[in-house]
């Protein structure tokens, strides 16, 4: 099954981190099939010093939705993500949320596929249609290239350049 994934974070050094997640992703899921570039926001609902950086990561693996959502919990605890301190959002080592599951519709109160949010977040769109233009929002039945162009999001992402170590 496809696995869409956007991983991100604002604590430590949040490149670093993603690529370590992205590393315990594979161990379990298999390498990623595409990646986008990294992209830099200002944070998204909630005021913080940092800003984000994302990235989308696709899979392919058998693992059911509920398999992959607690691999990725597993993993987020592996690179040092540590349990929430105050209800709503808030900065934070590692994310990840997990956009689709190939055209799953899933609707439960521990896990909602397509997430829920990603049409309304620029900072999820602009990596997604670096790569995933022509996919199909299973629920609007929209590409990722028309959400992002009717996007709203006044928080504007940007493409990041920079050289590894």
């Amino acid at each position: 099954m496809r696995q869409i994934l956007l991983l991100g974070g604002n604590q430590g050094d949040v490149v670093q981190t993603m690529q370590e997640a992205t590393d315990f992703l594979s161990q379990e899921l298999g390498e990623p099939v595409r990646v986008s570039g990294y992209y830099e926001s200002e944070p998204w609902g909630f005021d913080a010093d940092q800003n984000f950086v994302n990235q989308v990561v696709e899979f392919q693996s058998d693992y059911s939705a509920e398999e992959l959502l607690r691999i990725t919990q597993a993993v987020e605890l592996e690179c040092g993500r540590s349990a929430k301190t105050q209800a709503g959002y808030e900065s934070r080592v590692i994310d990840i949320d997990i956009l689709f599951v190939d055209n799953e519709v899933i609707d439960l109160p521990h896990l909602q596929i397509p997430h829920p949010k990603l049409h309304l977040r620029h900072f999820t769109l602009l990596p997604l249609a670096e790569k995933w233009t022509t996919f199909n929002h299973p629920i609007f039945n929209k590409l990722i290239s028309t959400l992002l162009s009717e996007c709203q999001d006044e928080i504007r992402a940007q493409l990041i350049e920079f050289e590894l170590a």
